[in-house]
């Protein structure tokens, strides 16, 4: 008898998140709390379903008459969003609702939690902690090494690395994650099974393997400019922590930051110069309030968790480097300088320079950036 009413639960909830499916992906504008009072209001996803688009609209619950005329559109794809739902497995892409147990509890927390959630790999653990890394997409070569850093060492503490999987600073936050064997996911815009930028999809695969990718656009939904500001306050509600990482005063990680606030997160910025324009919402922030972030153990401090290494560095024990090997590299710092610099300095011949930064970049000691521009490594 008891797994007769088990069975009928499990068929009774798979057939809410079906009608759910439908209203998630296939009703154009519907929003996460608009889809909350609609169910609140009918009772189930299902009976929802037999409403008149009309009746939502005269409740209050949807805003615009023209949602209404796109709920009652939208029923007539009502099979064919049962098929997708049902040939997700093939797929490897689960739709995670605030039904399942395993529906993220850190969401519970946001007021418009999302109330459908595409899901390819894992989702973060809850016993774990989790950071957000934001910034800008044209941060600086030192931003990019900070967030690198940041990642590295926030993943090799175990605190899950929360980020956008955008070109800049949420793709060095990732990266840094992963090559300290840490646990990375990342939020899109887009469907899960949808890479944006395409330059990332070697990122993209190695997130999968190591954490998961997530999204609350159905598959094959294209990344737009208004799903952007709606997804980063995902990005905040999975976060314990969120770190901004370089951001102009109309960077999209100052949204993500603000939402934050509004989710009661702590919020640290790392501090640059008044005349660097991609520094200024980061400045900003922290004249407001934000803890200034000067290295990953002020993250770790919060979380409580301890750790040895403390800085962040541009240091490196120079042993093994020939004498002009040294030379070059004590020259360079985090901040980037024209081979015709270094060369004017040290009073070297230009071939003879390039050779030694060659024979430094293979060496892992330092990187070049954007033209002949070089800067030593974070480490």
């Amino acid at each position: 008898m008891r797994n007769e009413q088990t069975a009928g639960k499990v068929k009774e909830r798979e057939q809410e998140k079906e009608y759910l499916y439908w209203m998630c992906s296939r009703v154009e504008g519907l929003g996460a709390v608009s889809i909350r009072k609609a169910w609140e209001f009918a009772g189930s996803f299902r009976e929802a379903f037999y409403i008149e688009g009309t009746e939502f609209f005269r409740q209050g619950i949807f805003r615009r008459e023209s949602m209404a005329a796109g709920f009652e559109k939208a029923k007539k794809e009502l099979e064919i969003s049962r098929k997708e739902y049902r040939e997700l497995e093939e797929r490897k892409i689960r739709f995670i609702t605030p039904l399942d147990e395993e529906y993220p509890e850190r969401f519970r927390n946001i007021y418009d939690y999302p109330m459908g959630l595409w899901v390819k790999g894992r989702l973060p653990e809850e016993s774990r902690p989790s950071a957000a890394i934001v910034g800008s997409r044209g941060c600086t070569s030192y931003g990019e090494q900070a967030a690198e850093y940041m990642g590295r060492e926030l993943g090799r503490n175990g605190v899950q690395v929360i980020s956008g999987l955008a070109m800049g600073v949420d793709g060095a936050g990732h990266r840094g994650a992963l090559k300290a064997g840490g646990r990375t996911w990342a939020v899109l815009g887009s469907g899960v099974n949808v890479c944006y930028p395409k330059s990332h999809y070697p990122l993209y695969q190695d997130i999968l393997e190591k954490g998961g990718i997530l999204s609350e656009y159905p598959p094959g939904a294209s990344p737009r400019a208004f799903h952007f500001p709606v997804r980063n306050r995902l990005i905040s509600g999975l976060s314990d922590v969120i770190l901004v990482i370089e951001a102009g005063e109309k960077s999209g990680s100052l949204i993500t930051a603000h939402l934050g606030l509004d989710q009661g997160k702590e919020i640290f910025a790392l501090p640059g110069r008044i005349t660097d324009r991609v520094s200024r919402g980061c400045n900003e922030l922290i004249r407001d309030g934000a803890s200034i972030l000067t290295a990953a153990e002020d993250v770790l401090e919060y979380l409580g968790i301890s750790k040895e290494n403390k800085g962040i560095s541009c240091e490196k024990q120079d042993k093994g480097l020939a004498k002009i090997e040294k030379m070059v590299y004590s020259f360079l710092d985090c901040e980037p300088k024209h081979v015709e610099e270094i060369c004017t300095a040290l009073n070297l011949e230009t071939s003879r320079c390039m050779n030694v930064l060659l024979d430094l970049e293979l060496g892992g000691w330092i990187e070049r950036t954007a033209g002949q521009y070089y800067v030593r490594r974070v480490l």
